[in-house]
């Protein structure tokens, strides 16, 4: 029983304050609720529209053709973004579509191209290729407008301009790579000549003395040397037979004036003599017993021809003995044999000097050479690779050229959309309404906590302790009664007209206005 008197008691204070502050409440909820509901009838729809781009890989496998173009995905997207999104592009797209003429008259076209920066979005589609990170295999390019059928038109232009901007950075890298390749092995050439002379100089000025040359050096030394050794031979058998020519002069002239066969018998004696001596040290095939054969017989032929004069024929003698004169015509000879050994000697000597010099000189050419030589080589290796690595930058940039490598394909063009994806209207009036009602609350609570006034007999007895004998109600005359009645009729001419103003600051901010449209949808960002 007590608790339906507290909640008795409970109702008429709401009552009795809602018959207080009604009209507060009312105002205070309306005016807010005008103010927002007609902010957000008046807001202008905008669609979005969006064009799906498949990335296309490449072609012709990397095995047989490797890519110049190394850049990530993603880091050439946001690239080309900046391309796309720069001041230039952009407000050619806003001259060639007409977009945000409002705009234009209110702001500068700083604002403008900002304004529409905002209003594309750029959206990575990925798979997940590892734990680690993704592979992107697509993106969408979406723009955002009051008229579906232009924004359309503005999604797919984007599009293409990305399609043709990649086309353009991937040539642009690939024949950058094979000019600047160029470029260096030009260099590289020329430095290549430049060594190549020198260490062709330096192999013409140290002919014989370069390593390579050490073996056959020592080849030429060895033979020299044999040589030397048989030439040293040479001229000791040629002194030998010399000595020997010159004994049988002297056992010729020992003869005196002998003349006739018998000379030529006792001479005959003494070549047998020394040929029979000489082979019993040497062989037959001994250049000496070769040579005592011959004059043998060719003394046995003059003895057989009776080339002698004889003794008894009493005529005065004639010229010298012809064995004589042979035995000097071979010392002559030898003679001439010895001076050409020796000049042959001095002549090998001077040879094997030279050749001795240039081995002595090998190691120090050989340093140098080795110096020339690594400068040389690695360089015509650092060439060898500029070369291979060019190639391959000309098959990748003719690929490119061919349209052969990473490319960008729409799979679904934007088109028009039916339902506007600003302003959401049901939640925003959801929104000004909870909003309204909790500001009209909060205001009778407010006015109710500010009036120090007591509203019943029941008030004044709960904070005094002298008793209440009688209360006497309000007397409401005649005048009162119109007083009140022009005063609400003047408060309902000014709400009205107040919510006319409102209504129509809520259109002159609202109407066209897409920027607040955006903000709004973005929640406030």
């Amino acid at each position: 029983m007590q608790e339906e008197v507290r909640r008795t008691s409970a109702v008429e204070i709401l009552r009795s304050v809602w018959g207080r502050r009604k009209w507060l409440a009312i105002v205070v909820f309306t005016v807010p609720l005008a103010a927002g509901v007609s902010l957000i009838m008046f807001l202008p729809n905008v669609y979005r529209s969006g064009a799906t781009v498949l990335v296309d890989r490449q072609q012709v496998p990397e095995s047989m053709v490797r890519p110049t173009v190394t850049s990530a995905l993603e880091t050439r997207l946001h690239t080309i973004s900046q391309e796309i999104l720069s001041r230039s592009r952009l407000e050619a797209l806003i001259h060639r579509f007409g977009l945000y003429a409002d705009l234009r008259k209110r702001v500068s076209q700083e604002e403008v191209i900002d304004r529409m920066r905002k209003d594309i979005r750029l959206d990575l589609k990925s798979v997940k290729q590892d734990e680690y990170r993704g592979v992107t295999i697509a993106f969408t390019i979406s723009y955002e407008g009051r008229d579906p059928e232009t924004v359309a038109r503005v999604a797919n232009t984007l599009a293409s301009f990305y399609i043709e901007e990649n086309l353009k950075v991937r040539e642009r890298q690939a024949a950058g790579t094979s000019e600047f390749l160029k470029v260096q092995i030009s260099e590289v050439k020329k430095r290549l000549d430049q060594q190549e002379a020198t260490v062709s100089e330096f192999k013409k000025r140290y002919l014989g003395e370069l390593p390579q040359q050490m073996e056959g050096n020592l080849s030429t030394i060895e033979r020299l040397n044999t040589q030397l050794r048989l030439n040293s031979d040479n001229q000791t058998r040629a002194l030998e037979r010399r000595e020997a020519i010159g004994r049988q002069l002297a056992d010729a002239g020992s003869l005196g004036g002998a003349t006739g066969p018998e000379a030529g018998i006792d001479q005959l004696t003494k070549l047998n003599e020394e040929l029979r001596r000489m082979r019993t040290v040497f062989s037959d095939k001994y250049p000496d017993v070769v040579r005592l054969k011959q004059e043998i017989a060719a003394l046995e032929r003059d003895l057989a021809e009776g080339k002698t004069t004889p003794r008894d024929t009493g005529k005065t003698p004639g010229p010298a003995n012809p064995y004589v004169l042979r035995l000097r015509q071979m010392q002559s000879d030898v003679d001439s044999e010895i001076n050409i050994l020796k000049g042959e000697e001095k002549r090998l000597r001077a040879a094997l000097t030279s050749y001795i010099g240039r081995v002595e000189n090998a190691p120090r050419r050989e340093q140098e050479f080795r110096e020339l030589s690594r400068d040389y080589d690695t360089t015509r290796e650092n060439y060898a690779s500029l070369m291979k690595r060019y190639e391959e930058a000309q098959l990748a940039e003719n690929m490119e050229q061919r349209q052969k490598g990473e490319q960008f394909r729409v799979i679904d063009p934007a088109f028009p959309s039916g339902e506007p994806t600003a302003p959401n209207r049901l939640r925003y009036l959801l929104m000004v309404l909870a909003a309204s009602g909790a500001l009209a609350v909060a205001s009778v609570v407010l006015a109710e906590q500010l009036n120090a006034s007591f509203h019943s007999v029941d008030d004044l007895r709960s904070l005094s302790t002298v008793p209440v004998l009688l209360s006497i109600p309000l007397i409401v005359t005649a005048d009162d009664t119109a007083r009140q009645l022009r005063r609400f009729r003047l408060g309902t001419a000014s709400f009205a007209v107040g919510l006319v103003l409102i209504v129509g600051l809520s259109w002159f901010f609202a109407h066209g206005n897409e920027q607040l449209t955006s903000f709004l949808s973005r929640g406030g960002r």
